[in-house]
């Protein structure tokens, strides 16, 4: 809907106090779990280079796969309304980021990699076309200072 706004909400809360709280940079730990209200939490510390747990999704996986998770959305949608039958999609997405030290750090860019199996009868060049299309409409894209590439890959299955 135009010109309408959606909020959401989320809690994170840190379970990774070891028992001194922060009373040491190497005494605590970056464990932490993102809830909100229906969905499962999911479990969440800091990229393992920073002392996180790998076991545990950190905030830079979760950039990126909200970036892919919002281009294959809207790229469902546009296939579905331009008559393109997908049967497969798999994004092996990558993003970079540059480590400033103590001044921070940013993504530097970001690259989508989607496999895409089309139905026979299904427009590959409209396949492929879609992807900008899907690009230009995604929400998390168009809040991301960024860029952000698509090497899309379609191929038309039976």
């Amino acid at each position: 809907m135009a010109g309408q706004d959606h909020r959401y909400r989320v809690d994170v809360e840190w379970v990774g106090n070891t028992g001194e709280g922060t009373r040491r940079y190497d005494g605590y730990g970056r464990d932490h779990l993102i809830r909100a209200e229906g969905n499962p939490d999911i479990p969440g510390s800091s990229d393992p280079n920073f002392r996180g747990d790998p076991a545990r999704w950190n905030p830079e996986e979760l950039l990126l796969a909200s970036i892919s998770a919002c281009h294959k959305l809207w790229y469902l949608h546009l296939c579905a309304t331009n008559r393109v039958v997908v049967l497969s999609y798999l994004d092996r997405a990558e993003a970079v980021m540059r480590d400033e030290g103590m001044a921070g750090g940013r993504f530097t860019s970001a690259t989508l990699r989607p496999e895409i199996v089309i139905a026979e009868g299904s427009d590959p060049e409209k396949a492929k076309a879609l992807h900008h299309d899907a690009h230009e409409k995604c929400f998390v894209a168009n809040s991301v200072n960024f860029p952000i590439g698509v090497e899309a890959v379609v191929t038309v299955g039976a």
